[in-house]
């Protein structure tokens, strides 16, 4: 493997981290049909210029072909990945019971 060599010390602060909960642009299945839209997966490696980003569900490749892995590869800057967006949840009501009614 080829040395790198830096002029001055490479920038480790990284936007994800391996275990990081992500969502990725991506062409999938949903309900037995294929779209692309945003999927859920989990970053499993971080290098240089990539990440890898497993899913749960079938992904593919945009030429169609399906990655037997589910691991895909995007560039760390790329559009097509952001951090999951969760939706918050209302709190429960609590219950009236009779007698503060």
């Amino acid at each position: 493997m080829p040395e790198l060599y830096f002029t001055s010390a490479p920038n480790r602060e990284e936007d994800f981290e391996v275990g990081d909960r992500i969502e990725v642009f991506c062409d999938h299945e949903r309900n037995g049909g294929r779209v692309r839209d945003w999927l859920e997966g989990t970053v499993v490696q971080v290098d240089m210029k990539l990440l890898a980003v497993q899913f749960v569900e079938n992904v593919y490749l945009t030429d169609g072909w399906m990655v037997p892995d589910h691991v895909l590869w995007c560039p760390k800057k790329s559009t097509n990945i952001r951090a999951v967006v969760r939706k918050k949840r209302r709190p429960r009501a609590k219950p009236v019971r009779p007698e503060e009614q």
